[in-house]
C-alpha cells in the first residue's frame, strides 16, 4: 500500500479483502441539486479523499455553461480579486497558465474552447477539495481524453500522475470503416505525488485469462486488476439499471472506491446522473456528496438511495 498522511478522523479500519468490506450500516449521502461549480465552490478545502468526475464527453449535444476568458499581458498586475472574482480560474497551478494551455491546445483543434471553458475550472475545485493523501479520476472517452490529460498536467502537476485506466466494453453497434470504439478513459491523478492513498488488498480480484499457466491456489484467489478493466455496460434488464442515459456499472466505481478510500472517508461526484458513485460508496461505508443539475438525475437518484438527505442550492 503506498504511504499516505493520516488524517484524524472516525473512519472505521479498513479491512483487507475486498469480499469482506461490506458494512451493514450504509453510509450517509447527501444529493445536491444545483449548478456544480457553484456547489464545489462552497464546499471545503480538502475534504474529500476521493473525487469522482464522469463530465459530458462533448459529443456536440448542446450544453449550458458560463464562458469565462481571462488573459493578461505579462507585464500586467495581479488582478483584484474584488473586481473579478473568477479571474482566478484561468490560471493554473504548479507555475503553470491555464492561457498556455488553451493557446497550444486550440492551434491544434478549434472546438477546446468551449469545452475547456466548462472543465478547466471544475477540476481546479477538484484539486482544492481533494485531501492530501487525495484521488480524483476523471471519466472520458476519445473524444476529450488527450486534451483533459494536458490539463490535469497543469492543474495538478506531471508528478502527479498516476494511471489512464481503460475500461473496455464489447456491446452496441460497431463501424465497419474503422476500428469500432469500444472502451473509455479514467485519468487518474493525486493530490500529493507519492502520498495518496491506494490499498489494492481491497479491490475484488479478477479470474486469470490462462488460469493454467499459475497454481491452483492463485487460480482460485483471482489476480489483481492491472490499467485495463473488461467489464460489461450496465444489463438492460439487470438489477442495477435505473434507465439513466448515461449510467456507470456499479463494477467499475466499486473497484475505484475500494482503491482510493476507506470506511469512512468522504467521497464527491460532481456529475453524479444515476448516482453510482453514491450508491457503491454508501454500500462500502463511505460518505457521498452527489451533485447535479438535472432534475430526472435528482429524481433517480432519490429513488435508489431513499436514505439520502436531498438538498437543493
Amino acid at each position: 500500500m503506498t504511504p499516505h498522511v493520516e488524517r484524524p478522523s472516525s473512519r472505521r479500519s479498513a479491512p483487507r479483502s475486498g469480499s469482506a468490506e461490506r458494512d451493514e450500516t450504509p453510509g450517509p449521502v447527501e444529493i445536491i441539486e444545483g449548478d456544480n461549480l457553484a456547489v464545489a465552490e462552497s464546499l471545503a478545502s480538502g475534504s474529500f479523499t476521493l473525487i469522482y468526475l464522469d463530465p459530458p464527453f462533448n459529443t456536440g449535444r448542446a450544453q449550458t455553461r458560463e464562458r469565462v476568458v481571462a488573459t493578461r499581458s505579462a507585464d500586467e498586475e495581479e488582478t483584484d480579486a474584488a473586481s473579478a472574482p473568477r479571474a482566478e480560474i484561468s490560471r493554473g497551478f504548479h507555475g503553470h497558465r491555464y492561457e498556455k494551455v488553451r493557446s497550444m491546445l486550440h492551434a491544434y483543434d478549434d472546438s477546446f474552447d468551449d469545452y475547456g471553458d466548462f472543465l478547466m475550472p471544475r477540476l481546479q475545485e477538484a484539486w482544492r477539495l481533494l485531501a492530501d493523501d487525495g484521488t480524483l479520476y476523471l471519466h472520458l472517452d476519445y473524444r476529450e481524453a488527450h486534451y483533459a490529460k494536458v490539463m490535469l498536467d497543469a492543474v495538478f502537476g506531471r508528478d502527479a500522475f498516476l494511471n489512464e485506466l481503460i475500461w473496455a466494453y464489447d456491446y452496441g453497434a460497431k463501424s465497419r470503416r474503422r476500428w469500432p470504439t469500444k472502451h473509455d478513459t479514467i485519468l487518474v491523478y493525486a493530490k500529493t505525488p507519492g502520498g495518496h492513498f491506494f490499498d489494492s488488498e481491497a479491490v475484488d480480484r479478477e479470474p486469470y485469462m490462462a488460469p493454467g499457466l499459475v497454481t491452483p491456489e492463485k487460480a482460485a484467489r483471482g489476480k489483481l486488476p492491472t490499467d485495463v478493466w473488461w467489464h460489461t455496460i450496465v444489463p438492460t434488464t439487470g438489477r442495477e439499471k435505473t434507465g439513466y442515459p448515461t449510467q456507470k456499472p456499479e463494477g467499475v466505481l466499486r473497484r475505484i472506491v475500494q482503491a482510493s478510500s476507506r470506511p469512512g472517508d468522504r467521497v464527491l461526484d460532481l456529475f453524479a446522473g444515476s448516482g453510482t458513485t453514491g450508491a457503491v460508496a454508501s454500500s462500502l461505508g463511505r460518505s457521498a456528496v452527489l451533485v447535479d443539475c438535472n432534475p430526472e438525475a435528482i429524481r433517480v437518484m432519490r429513488e435508489r438511495m431513499p436514505h439520502a438527505e436531498v438538498r437543493t442550492v
